[in-house]
This record gives C-alpha cells, structure tokens and sequence, in this order.
C-alpha cells in the first residue's frame, strides 16, 4: 500500500457492538505507524468522513461492524470493487444513517463537483455484531476480536514500517472529527 492512506473508525458507540469500528482505531492508535497512515475516529460522521476524503487519500480502511451472517467476532477483510461510485440524483444526508455505501456515493457526488478523486483502494475490516441494540460497550466476542482486528490493519500496511507492538514513545495520535 503506497500513497497517503485513512484509517477511518465508524459506528455508533451507543449501540453496542456497532462500536466496534471506534473501539479498533482507538487500540490501533496505540501502535507506531508510518507518517503517511492517518488514524480517524468518525464515529457516526460519514458526512465529515466523506469532506475528509476531498483531501486526497490512495487508500480508505473503514472499520466497521458489518452483518454479514457470521458468528459474532467473525472478522471480515473486504475490498471494494474499483474507487467510489459516481453519485446519480442527489445524496441522501442523513446523519444518523450514513452507512459506509452512503459515504462512498456522497463522496463520488462531492468528487464530481470538485473534480477531487475518490481514493484508488477502498477496504473495509468487519466485525460480525452480536448486539446492536442500545447500550455501551461490546460484547463479549466482538470485545474479543479487537486485537485480531488490529493485527489484520497493520497486516495491510507496507512491510516493515509498522510497530509489531505498542511503543508508548511513539504513538499514533488518535484524531476524532469535531
């Protein structure tokens, strides 16, 4: 993976497993990356997430719980086909439900309009929810899966220039979106 890359935590934390997206970025933070990996926790912000994207990535990593009929915990590495879709008709902004498809349309309406380009790779690392009902914190094999998850987003950046563990001297600032 070469070019500037975002690691782009989403979810709604308020909603159980749907967290999960926050809860990895904020344990990937704690790892020593390249310069040119940014660590963003967007929460429930696809509408600054897509804004963010206009400056320029080569490669998007959504975090994300995603259901896709897996036993919860299951982690899932997802490459999406070529960059994001170029918008038809007028986005739907709906704040509280700008799933990552949502957030790739709005994005190629907001690249057609600036004459910005969408990142050429777009990735999504899932986790299979066990609960999204209200309520915080993960469950137990989503909590679980976290490190796995971690390990599979430093496995997707170039050899060698990733931290293996931890290294308090030189951590990842972790940035969430106003």
């Amino acid at each position: 993976m070469s070019g500037r890359v975002l690691v782009a935590g989403i979810g709604n934390v308020f909603l159980g497993d749907d967290g999960f997206g926050v809860e990895t970025v904020r344990a990937l933070s704690a790892h020593a990356l390249p310069d040119h990996v940014e660590v963003v926790d967007f929460g429930v912000r696809g509408v600054h997430l897509a804004y963010q994207l206009l400056d320029g990535y080569d490669t998007l990593v959504l975090v994300d719980a995603t259901e896709r009929g897996g036993a919860p915990g299951t982690l899932y590495l997802i490459e999406a086909p070529g960059s994001a879709p170029q918008g038809r008709g007028r986005p739907v902004l709906d704040g509280h439900h700008m799933s990552p498809d949502a957030v790739l349309g709005l994005l190629g309406t907001l690249c057609a309009g600036t004459g910005s380009k969408p990142p050429r790779r777009t990735y999504v690392v899932g986790c299979e929810p066990a609960c999204v009902d209200e309520g915080i914190g993960l469950s137990a094999p989503v909590a679980a899966a976290v490190p796995d998850a971690v390990r599979m987003l430093l496995d997707l950046l170039p050899a060698g220039e990733a931290e293996p563990e931890p290294d308090e001297s030189n951590r990842c600032e972790l940035r969430r979106t106003p």
